[in-house]
């Protein structure tokens, strides 16, 4: 039987190369055999069907995650979501609290500090605060994500992000509006502060010009939301609330952006214009790591 590298399967599949190590680690592909460190996958092997990714039985899901969050079930979907979704998104940023601390401030609305733990006495207090405030915005992504997207929500959930933390109290720093400084995103330059308003205006207007999403019109509008980058600070984690309300909101399963593919989502967003697989076999890796989630749930979406 003859082999092919994971390069030259990726290119024959027209894939990218993370998702066929994927496919293979995850015993989708028959015959597939690791040799020091590498994957090597038959010739006449077949790229795995990947699950409809827009499924709509999501509305369940909404409703579950309404449910859970009402009655304040401990270790549930809504539960799981609100520690997962906070310390990823947050961490990505430069946030140093740990995934434990996040949970016990959410499960308790104290601050576990740990004496044998060094850094346990470092933490920021903005950290905190906006740990706290991703809570809050959650919540309010949960709350309304039927609703269509406006400049008036997103501009709300960044008011929800940044009330209470340093940046607040700057008298060039805009909280619930747009900025007022120009910023850039990974060493590329944004929208210039007097076009924001239009830019955004204009992407809303485009994006709700129709009801049926994809989700790579989903993917689209995340990427060109933070080619605008319209807020000084915390533009990433407004991105992906509203990449996951989103979700909620158009029937297609949700994810994570998790810290440890945070630069494969970086360069997803880079090439997303000149080659969107990146992007998008990341954000569908993430999608199947949710999938997991529901799965030990025993949330059954099919």
């Amino acid at each position: 039987m003859n082999y092919l590298s994971v390069t030259e399967t990726a290119k024959r599949w027209q894939l990218s190369e993370r998702a066929v190590r994927n496919y293979a680690a995850q015993g989708r592909i028959p015959g597939a055999k690791k040799q020091g460190g590498s994957w090597f996958i038959p010739e006449d092997a077949q790229a795995p069907m990947r699950k409809n990714a827009s499924s709509r039985p999501n509305k369940t899901l909404l409703k579950i995650l309404q449910e859970e969050k009402q009655l304040h079930l401990s270790g549930r979907l809504y539960h799981r979501v609100q520690i997962d979704l906070t310390y990823n998104s947050n961490h990505i940023e430069g946030s140093t609290l740990t995934h434990d601390q996040t949970r016990y401030i959410f499960e308790t609305n104290t601050i576990g500090l740990d004496p044998e733990e060094k850094s346990a006495q470092a933490l920021k207090v903005d950290d905190v605060v906006e740990t706290i405030n991703h809570f809050r915005c959650i919540d309010y992504v949960i709350d309304h994500a039927n609703y269509q997207l406006s400049e008036r929500m997103v501009k709300k959930l960044h008011a929800l992000l940044k009330t209470g933390t340093s940046d607040a109290q700057k008298d060039w720093f805009a909280v619930g509006a747009y900025k007022k400084l120009e910023n850039e995103v990974g060493g590329k330059a944004t929208t210039p502060p007097g076009q924001v308003s239009a830019e955004l205006k204009k992407l809303l207007r485009d994006y709700e010009n129709g009801n049926a999403k994809s989700f790579d019109d989903l993917l689209d509008f995340h990427y060109r939301f933070e080619c605008i980058h319209p807020f000084q600070d915390g533009n990433g984690r407004i991105g992906r609330l509203i990449l996951f309300k989103e979700c909620l909101r158009h029937g297609v399963v949700p994810f994570i952006i998790s810290d440890d593919i945070k630069l494969f989502y970086y360069r997803g967003l880079k090439e997303w214009e000149r080659e969107p697989g990146y992007l998008r076999d990341t954000c569908l890796h993430a999608q199947d790591e949710f999938k997991q989630l529901l799965h030990s749930l025993k949330i059954d979406l099919e």
